[in-house]
């Protein structure tokens, strides 16, 4: 069962971040082949990192080839459908949001799998959730989502910490990946919704 549960985040995760890397292509008016890249880059790019760096063998991709080809089918239906979408750039940042609490959780769970400590096991929640959104960003010349106003890496943060904590306390797996998935989407999506943000820093004249 619990193999399972990091099966499914990781499918889920997957699509959601493929449609994001799609829909950036669809912004920079690609052919076909870049819908693929960008889609398939933006939906492993994080798992892919988080796997290399735990010396998970083999790594996601590599063990489940079918993560591949959906990759490929999910890119190649935005290339025929994201006109559909009337706001692209809106749709990105919500499907985001929702790429990004699956894949926090998923990567948190995973290290934690794998006996990883708690720290250990949420940042690579965050790796997980993040990594893919940047490379697609770089990739599709797109400002950073990591750099927006509104919170974000905190939202992964808050998705893998829930989790681990969680587990920790003996919560039940389902009970605690679904308190992990709502505080991450829940803390991003109400950033998109009302602007939420954390204090910035600002430059002021150091003290004589």
């Amino acid at each position: 069962m619990f193999e399972n549960s990091i099966i499914l985040l990781d499918w889920l995760g997957i699509v959601v971040f493929t449609i994001t890397g799609a829909l950036v292509a669809s912004r920079n008016q690609m052919d076909v082949v870049g819908f693929i890249l960008l889609g398939t880059v933006t939906g492993i790019g994080g798992g892919t990192i988080r796997d290399l760096l735990l010396d998970a063998h083999p790594v996601l991709w590599v063990e489940r080839p079918q993560y591949l080809g959906v990759c490929i089918l999910v890119s190649i239906a935005v290339f025929f459908t994201a006109h559909l979408a009337a706001s692209r750039y809106r749709l990105i940042l919500w499907l985001d949001a929702l790429g990004l609490g699956l894949f926090a959780t998923a990567g948190a769970e995973k290290a934690a799998s794998l006996g990883e400590a708690p720290l250990v096991a949420i940042t690579m929640g965050v790796i997980s959730a993040c990594f893919g959104g940047i490379i697609r960003d770089v990739l599709g010349k797109e400002d950073s989502i990591i750099f927006s106003r509104e919170i974000y890496v905190t939202a992964a943060v808050a998705a893998a910490s829930t989790f681990i904590g969680l587990d920790a306390m003996g919560v039940s797996r389902e009970l605690s990946v679904g308190l992990a998935l709502a505080a991450g989407f829940g803390l991003r999506a109400g950033a998109l919704a009302f602007g939420w943000s954390l204090p910035r820093y600002k430059p002021r004249a150091p003290e004589r």
